[in-house]
């Protein structure tokens, strides 16, 4: 490890590498924010398809999740990069020719692919958190299978999945580093590997490269946070978005204040303050 008398020096170097940098930080946040969306369409299919009450459904849905669950991240992104072309190679008339060789296609895929499945049991996971009541009466009023869960199972499931769902997409931005291994994608981690050589790797990685991925983590928790915020207040859980990032606080309904009592004493109640009926004869 350098001392730390080298680090200005260092920090001029990172200045002069800040368009490879700023490129190789847009290309990280593509494969987020392109991967998550694809992962949370993934997950959502899979796991209504998991809960569905038809075995058609759900049986393929189960051995898709276990499969891309059980597959790693880097064995899916081999087999999608090298193994997949394979097929246009032997067969150049199949269409889709350009997207197969499309590496940054490729990356997003893997990444979608693989938390989908992981995602799919978060959603399975909440639908089956939502009261039997809420299911009960859904079958008395005779809705499908759809229709109950558009309009009553699913958000009310939705504000009970973000959480697991926020980490997944924190967890699927730290994943997108694997990325440095894909041809022509030079993410944010490759650049980092790139400015390791004229600097170290304590400043590239421990320091720029921690800075940066917390700061986007950072940046997702909050997005989320607010949607789960959002979700619950809807179905009446919670104060709105609105209120809580006012900086005043919410007031107090008037009819919810107690009374107050006096510091001469305890106040007095209803009953103290009737006109006592005279007592004549003394007890009998």
């Amino acid at each position: 490890m350098n001392s730390w008398e080298d680090w200005p020096a260092h920090f001029e170097v990172m200045v002069n590498w800040s368009d490879r940098l700023l490129s190789g930080l847009w290309t990280t946040v593509q494969l987020a924010l392109y991967g998550g969306l694809l992962a949370f369409v993934v997950a959502v299919v899979l796991g209504l398809m998991a809960g569905s009450p038809s075995l058609w459904l759900r049986a393929p849905a189960r051995i898709i999740i276990e499969f891309f669950r059980g597959i790693s991240l880097v064995v899916l992104l081999f087999l999608l990069l090298y193994v997949l072309p394979q097929f246009w190679m032997r067969n150049p008339d199949l269409p889709f020719e350009d997207l197969v060789r499309n590496t940054f296609l490729l990356g997003v895929l893997a990444l979608g692919i693989n938390y989908g499945a992981y995602g799919a049991e978060a959603v399975r996971a909440s639908l089956t958190t939502v009261p039997k009541a809420q299911w009960e009466a859904t079958t008395a009023l005779s809705m499908s299978w759809s229709h109950k869960m558009r309009r009553i199972i699913f958000p009310q499931a939705w504000a009970l999945m973000l959480p697991s769902l926020a980490n997944l997409w924190i967890h699927l931005l730290k994943g997108s580093a694997i990325a440095y291994i894909i041809p022509f994608v030079n993410d944010f981690t490759a650049e980092l590997n790139n400015l390791r050589r004229p600097t170290d790797i304590w400043f590239s990685h421990a320091f720029i490269g921690l800075v940066v991925y917390f700061i986007l983590a950072l940046i997702l928790t909050l997005f989320m946070q607010a949607l789960e915020a959002r979700a619950k207040h809807k179905l009446g859980r919670g104060p709105s978005l609105r209120e809580i990032l006012s900086p005043s606080p919410k007031a107090t309904p008037a009819d919810a204040i107690a009374p107050s009592t006096s510091s001469a004493g305890p106040a007095t109640s209803e009953a103290d303050r009737l006109p006592q009926q005279p007592t004549s004869g003394g007890a009998r």
